[in-house]
């Protein structure tokens, strides 16, 4: 009898344990840490047999490995050493760093060079990079000089190697490596059989099926205001990703006059348009973070332009005297449900 009791008291324990061990129903499993100076978030429903600390392991050191090729904040990392070569001859480049080149490459092709990851000469310049904003504007003369050192033509990409025609070339993929680690954390869950999920780091989204309520993932669009957080739309757009430009925050004024972080690679000036604010919703997040910069530095009619051309789901906010106005193409309003 005292073994019994013993053996269904056993029973008992190991089924609290096991309840105390599983996520609630209608719950997803949510992972999070800091990486490139912002932080990731991966929720997903959960599946049997994946142990939550055993992904989390995996999905920091694949972020990690990203840093140690992409970063222009680590000196040794691959892209900064490539940055510090002052030749023009071919540079080893590993096979992931060069997907996201020649994807920034294709995209620069598509936007008339307005996607340039060659840009940042000009983005210091305006006091958008490490060094504060300038005593004085810069002149035109001075543009038109640094100028000189930018340019996607100035890049080669081979099989394994990339080289430079101007040995002072300087890349950053900040406008696209974020896209890129979301769809590697992406295909991470994928190898675990995990297909409902919402990935996202520093705004930059993945998401695939649907919660664990059986509902769709839903994405709040945020109102380009820069004084306040505020809820523009929600929206949901089945398995995608979703990526938002705007230069409502970073931006400073001298003398009345307003400076944004974008600059248009094609003049050396930042942008001074109307278009605030740009989501993208493409089955990459890489491609989707690089053509919201692109479409944003565009200006509304050239970004719907290019949208309907290629058959891109976009939604354009613009600030006009009375608020804002939303333009969306027609990809758009086929694909995304608003709540």
């Amino acid at each position: 009898m005292q073994m019994i009791l013993k053996s269904r008291l056993l029973m008992l324990v190991i089924s609290a344990l096991l309840i105390a061990c599983s996520p609630p129903k209608n719950q997803e499993t949510h992972i999070t840490g800091p990486t490139m100076g912002t932080t990731y978030n991966v929720k997903f429903v959960p599946v049997v047999g994946v142990d939550k600390e055993t992904l989390k392991q995996q999905i920091e050191q694949s972020l990690i490995d990203i840093n140690l090729l992409m970063s222009t904040y680590i000196e040794n990392s691959e892209l900064s050493r490539f940055n510090q070569w002052s030749s023009v001859e071919p540079f080893p480049m590993s096979a992931r760093t060069l997907q996201v080149l020649n994807e920034a490459k294709r995209l620069g092709n598509m936007s008339d060079g307005l996607l340039d990851v060659t840009v940042g000469p000009l983005v210091n310049l305006w006091g958008f990079g490490p060094q504060s904003r300038p005593v004085k504007m810069p002149s035109d003369e001075l543009i038109k000089m640094t100028r000189q050192q930018v340019g996607l033509n100035k890049l080669t990409l081979g099989p394994s190697w990339a080289s430079k025609t101007e040995p002072t070339l300087y890349v950053d993929l900040s406008t696209i490596a974020k896209g890129f680690a979301v769809d590697q954390l992406a295909e991470l869950l994928g190898t675990h059989e995990i297909t409902n999920y919402l990935v996202e780091i520093g705004g930059e989204m993945r998401l695939s099926g649907l919660k664990a309520s059986g509902t769709p993932w839903k994405i709040a669009i945020e109102k380009p205001e820069t004084d306040q957080r505020s809820v523009q739309k929600i929206i949901s757009i089945g398995t995608n990703a979703v990526a938002t430009s705007g230069d409502y925050r970073n931006y400073y004024e001298t003398d009345g006059v307003r400076y944004s972080h974008l600059i248009n690679p094609n003049t050396g000036y930042p942008i001074s348009h109307n278009l605030v604010s740009v989501t993208v919703i493409h089955p990459s997040s890489m491609t989707a973070d690089g053509l919201a910069t692109a479409l944003n530095v565009m200006g509304k009619e050239k970004a719907l332009e290019l949208a309907e051309t290629f058959n891109i789901a976009v939604l354009l906010i613009t600030k006009e005297k009375d608020g804002f106005n939303e333009y969306t193409s027609v990809k758009f309003e086929q694909l995304v449900t608003v709540h």
